[in-house]
């Protein structure tokens, strides 16, 4: 279960970070969407080193510089860019690019990818979809971290799946709720997402 995190204030990182080990996530996608979110990286790989902190929303070769800076564990993307993936295997970034179709997939194929971000998830027809462009490519046994749509109600139909090594969830740590600094909820919820994470196949929802 990967947090999937928008820091309009660099200040809020520490706390935020703590809440989310408090309840239970262990790794953290910071989008790369604001002013503050390679210095709110940062300060969370420095002082949760425990917790797998990545960037998001990787879109060229200089914010996988940056993310690579800051300390990201990996860094991801909503798309699948040949420049932006050869930048971090140059820098030895573990990187999950964005897939859309079977022409996504078989491009990250090209650049040695095997891992890969299924995004937007729901929008593009939730496990049934992905089940479908995956068929073809299943003998190299690549596997997803669908993003997108997905919630606590549906988390579950995704963590099922042998295709998904991992899902990314935006309802665990809202943008509002960061900005309200409600660390409590935060706690709340990263608990109940941390409790789908670890059921045993077949018994998640």
């Amino acid at each position: 279960m990967i947090a999937v995190l928008v820091i309009d204030d660099a200040d809020d990182a520490l706390p935020l970070a703590e809440s989310l080990w408090d309840g239970g996530v262990r790794a953290i996608e910071l989008t790369l969407r604001t002013p503050a979110a390679t210095d709110a990286l940062a300060r969370i790989r420095k002082h949760f080193p425990q917790i797998i902190a990545g960037a998001g929303t990787v879109l060229t070769p200089t914010q996988v510089n940056e993310a690579a800076d800051a300390g990201a564990a990996f860094a991801v993307a909503p798309g699948t860019n040949p420049a932006v993936i050869k930048a971090a295997a140059n820098i030895r970034l573990p990187f999950a690019p964005g897939i859309a179709t079977p022409s996504d997939i078989e491009s990250a194929l090209q650049s040695g990818c095997r891992l890969m971000k299924y995004f937007p998830a729901e929008h593009l027809g939730g496990m049934a979809y992905l089940r479908a462009i995956a068929n073809p490519y299943a003998h190299l046994q690549l596997q997803f971290i669908p993003l997108g749509g997905i919630d606590q109600e549906n988390a579950s139909d995704y963590l099922r799946d042998p295709l998904v090594h991992s899902i990314g969830g935006s309802w665990i740590a809202p943008r509002g709720l960061i900005r309200q600094r409600d660390w409590k909820t935060i706690t709340q919820r990263a608990s109940e997402a941390a409790k789908l994470s670890i059921q045993p196949p077949g018994e998640a929802g």
